[in-house]
């Protein structure tokens, strides 16, 4: 799932939404966990925080674990 779409969908009045890497996947995110802001193009910690909650949800998980795996 192309997490441009989504997040343009989700957030529309969202400016920084067309900033996003549009060939950033939410299986590539996953992949490149440890470097959230350089795979997704945007340095921005709320677009962050709802890019890796959707991920938690496609991933059956809780926020925690997407998070932790990051700061790990």
């Amino acid at each position: 799932m192309n997490i441009k779409n989504y997040y343009l969908k989700a957030f529309p009045s969202d400016d920084l939404g067309e900033e996003i890497n549009a060939n950033a996947t939410f299986d590539g995110l996953f992949n490149n966990i440890t470097e959230p802001y350089s795979y997704i193009g945007v340095d921005d910690s709320i677009v962050r925080e709802r890019v890796f909650d959707r991920l938690a949800t496609l991933k059956g998980v809780p926020y925690s674990d997407i998070y932790n795996l990051w700061i790990s």
